[in-house]
This record gives structure tokens, C-alpha cells and sequence, in this order.
């Protein structure tokens, strides 16, 4: 039974809150910046596990995409570009959005920030990107499958 006092429910006032704060992004939590990638880890399998076509795959094995992301609070703004093309998603934490996947897709996802991470859920996937000294390093998931990207800022 939630304890009230004056009308205000503890339990759900705090639970609101929480929930609030779990979707500030943490003041050390800067992604803001231009990043280049430098390797990847299992491309071609988590290709694969997300369904891209051959083709795509095979376009994708070389490319270094560099990426912008413009952090302003809560909202976020990130731009990858490759020789073949460059995609803008924006976003706001805790809110579902649809973004452009880099095959040209859309996708509908929901962004978070947790202990530092930068966390997006869709229905085929998890990334999970987190500034790990120099580098920002991406994990993402799909099914038993794992891609690690790791990038510089330039």
C-alpha cells in the first residue's frame, strides 16, 4: 500500500522520478563530437543476423563511416557518413522514434541513458555505445550475434 501524505504518493512520485532521471543523460556522458571508425569486430555475421542483403554486405566490408553526434541535453542528433551516402537520425531519450537504418530502412527504436551509456533497443536489436577512454565503442546485438565498433575522435 503506498504511503501518502498531502496527496503526493511516495511510491509513484518516486518511481516517476527515477524513471526521469534514468533517461538524463550523466554530466560525464559526452558523445558530442566527430568519431571515425577503425575496426569492427563480426560485421559480416551481425550483417547477416539484421537480414541486409548480400550486396550491401559486401559494399559495407570496407567503409569507415565517419559519424557526428550533437548532444544537447536530452535530445540527440547523430549523422553517419560513407562514400555511398549519409544518413541523420534525431532523437529524444525515453521516447520511441523512428530511425533510418544504413541499409536505408526504418526502424523504430528507443534511446536511453544508463551508468554513462548511450543505449538503443529496436525489435532486432541492442547498441550499446559508451566512451571508453579515447574511444567510443559501440556493442551491438542481434539474437546470439555481436558486432564491436570502435571509433576515434578527429
Amino acid at each position: 500500500m503506498p504511503t501518502t501524505c498531502v496527496g503526493w504518493d511516495y511510491n509513484k512520485e518516486t518511481t516517476r522520478m527515477l524513471r526521469q532521471a534514468a533517461l538524463q543523460p550523466q554530466a560525464d556522458m559526452d558523445f558530442s563530437g566527430t568519431w571515425k571508425l577503425y575496426s569492427d569486430d563480426n560485421l559480416e555475421d551481425f550483417l547477416k543476423a539484421m537480414d541486409v542483403p548480400e550486396m550491401v554486405i559486401k559494399m559495407s566490408r570496407d567503409v569507415k563511416p565517419v559519424t557526428v553526434i550533437k548532444q544537447n541535453g536530452d535530445k540527440f542528433t547523430i549523422k553517419v557518413t560513407t562514400p555511398l551516402h549519409t544518413i541523420d537520425n534525431s532523437f529524444t531519450l525515453g521516447k520511441e522514434t523512428e530511425v533510418t537504418a544504413f541499409d536505408g530502412r526504418k526502424l523504430k527504436c528507443t534511446m536511453r541513458a544508463e551508468n554513462g551509456k548511450l543505449i538503443t533497443e529496436a525489435q532486432k536489436f541492442t547498441s550499446v555505445r559508451e566512451i571508453q577512454g579515447e574511444d567510443m565503442v559501440e556493442t551491438l546485438t542481434a539474437g546470439s550475434v555481436t558486432l564491436v565498433r570502435r571509433n576515434k575522435r578527429i
